[in-house]
């Protein structure tokens, strides 16, 4: 555990200490992310945010790799191919955040980024079940791999409209599944030091170092450059566990643990990818394309219901909180789910009220 933080001190601190040269880098060369019908800051702002983060994470597995434990991880090419399409995306979104690229552009530089992680070895071999694992061959793995990479990182690249809205949401996200991981390596005796554990531990580090600059109101944006980044790390970490998760290793009263695999992706990034459903659906019963922007999304209505800045940023934090938090502490509740369940329930009907507050509020002294 030592080692997972300090790797995280060192990613956060990189992080923190670049973006300042990374802002003023983005406001040299005019890389600024202008004020439109559809955005919420009222003054244009540099961003590029993913270079400070890029340099964070390099700096945090330099580090990994020189230590006594995690030095292990690095044997295998997982590591190295989510550090070779981190590094495609962030040179692809850097160029969408000064001069802006088309959509399907993006697209196929995803779809790039994946192959090369692929190539690397990151891709999902089975899906664990309890009645045992689901091999998947090349003809199916592969694409699966692609499409799930590629709507991981849409879903955080949609909720990036509020200033440390995907950083925070993503950095909740990344500490479930690094608890997740870790409970899985240690109680349950697999290899302490696993991919997974170290990319959700290095990403929830970047996303943390990048927060101070990044919150309302923010210095400088994460741009496409970030939140590409983010989302293909998070979905690398899912398909890695996913690719080295044995559901035999697990005795037959750890079942739902041996499931999660397959839910903790939903799980952590619930939010997002509910946000993702929502717009596609939206767009496309209007006739629009999938990725054409609107002022719908799940962020903007909070704004609508009356919600400051700040505040609906908060509650997104704590909705993701609730649902990625949830899922990894039932998974591992054996004395007493059904009251952990209850807890959160409670807790859930207890934040929903909390965001219709103005609704309510307007409801009353109408």
């Amino acid at each position: 555990m030592r080692e997972y933080l300090l790797t995280a001190f060192v990613v956060a601190a990189i992080t923190y200490l670049c973006t300042p040269f990374v802002r003023r880098f983005a406001a040299m060369v005019g890389a600024y992310t202008p004020v439109r019908d559809r955005d919420v800051h009222t003054i244009p702002t540099p961003r590029l945010g993913g270079i400070s983060m890029l340099a964070g994470i390099s700096a945090g597995l330099l580090v990994a790799s020189r230590l006594p434990t995690l030095q292990r991880v690095f044997d295998t090419t997982e590591v190295r191919g989510v550090l070779f399409g981190g590094l495609l995306l962030v040179a692809i979104g850097a160029a969408d955040d000064k001069w802006g690229l088309d959509a399907l552009t993006k697209l196929a530089g995803q779809i790039l980024a994946a192959g090369v992680m692929v190539l690397q070895g990151v891709q999902l071999l089975y899906l664990p079940l309890p009645s045992g694992a689901l091999s998947l061959g090349p003809d199916l793995g592969v694409p699966l791999t692609v499409i799930f990479v590629v709507v991981t990182i849409n879903a955080v690249n949609f909720i990036d409209g509020l200033d440390g809205l995907a950083a925070g949401v993503v950095a909740i996200a990344a500490v479930a599944f690094f608890a997740y991981s870790y409970e899985l390596s240690v109680v349950h005796h697999f290899d302490r030091a696993t991919a997974p554990t170290l990319i959700t531990a290095v990403l929830a580090g970047a996303c943390i170092g990048f927060l101070p600059h990044n919150f309302n109101p923010a210095r400088v944006f994460m741009g496409d450059s970030g939140s590409m980044l983010l989302g293909l790390m998070l979905a690398s970490a899912s398909v890695s566990l996913l690719g080295r998760l044995d559901p035999s290793a697990i005795n037959a009263s750890l079942v739902f643990p041996s499931l999660l695999p397959l839910l903790i992706p939903l799980a952590v990034l619930a939010v997002p990818f509910i946000d993702l459903v929502l717009a596609v659906a939206r767009r496309t019963r209007t006739g629009q394309a999938p990725w054409a922007p609107d002022k719908l999304h799940l962020h903007h209505r909070l704004l609508r219901l009356g919600h400051t800045h700040a505040r609906a940023v908060l509650i997104m934090y704590l909705w993701s909180a609730l649902i990625a938090g949830g899922a990894v502490t039932v998974a591992f509740a054996h004395d007493r789910p059904l009251l952990v369940v209850a807890g959160y329930l409670v807790a859930g009907a207890v934040l929903l009220i909390a965001s219709n507050i103005p609704r309510l509020r307007h409801a009353r002294h109408g």
